[in-house]
């Protein structure tokens, strides 16, 4: 495992639409107004991302994740796409999880990766290409819903950093400190 000292910083930032934007949707009720359904029992909250799932004859699949808790701070070094399809996760509680991004492309560069934490009702919808960490919880056993593609063809790529370079994850600058024992510098 590399050593979290010979690592550059990344502290995740809120995730709200504008930050996220460039890498796909954010799936939440917060700013969307409800249609009433059921006889007024039910509120639905409508076409909150676009599943692209189609190329080379997909389909949609939705899978139950469940994602084992990691200790910050966190070193990365590899990252996945899919090429063919989006990729969503719908949480079903309401802890927070991290979100790591980076736009599409041949390579990850380092300075463009992008951490993200959610509010714990927050899912996110990563678009076909977006290079994307897997999913990190850090608040015990968490349970994901998953809509992504099934079909022919391949759709999982994975690349490590360009470089062999390896950020360090946290969700402060003084856990970021901490953990290197000294001041951190951001990119």
């Amino acid at each position: 495992m590399p050593l979290l000292t010979d690592s550059l910083p990344l502290i995740a930032q809120p995730l709200t639409a504008d930050a996220f934007a460039p890498f796909g949707d954010i799936i939440e009720s917060d700013g969307h107004a409800p249609i009433v359904i059921n006889q007024g029992m039910c509120h639905r909250f409508h076409d909150l991302a676009e599943v692209d799932v189609s190329s080379n004859d997909g389909r949609p699949l939705i899978n139950l994740f469940e994602s084992q808790p990691y200790a910050l701070p966190l070193a990365l070094t590899s990252f996945e796409r899919h090429p063919l399809g989006s990729q969503a996760f719908i949480p079903l509680g309401d802890a927070p999880f991290l979100v790591v991004v980076a736009p599409p492309g041949d390579t990850v560069e380092p300075h463009a990766v992008r951490a993200f934490v959610t509010n714990g009702r927050q899912g996110v919808n990563y678009r076909k290409g977006v290079w994307h960490h897997s999913l990190i919880v850090t608040e015990g056993v968490a349970r994901f819903i998953v809509v992504d593609r099934g079909g022919p063809g391949n759709n999982c790529d994975e690349l490590e950093l360009a470089g062999g370079a390896t950020l360090r994850l946290t969700l402060s600058q003084t856990e970021l400190e901490q953990a290197s024992g000294t001041e951190a510098t951001l990119f």
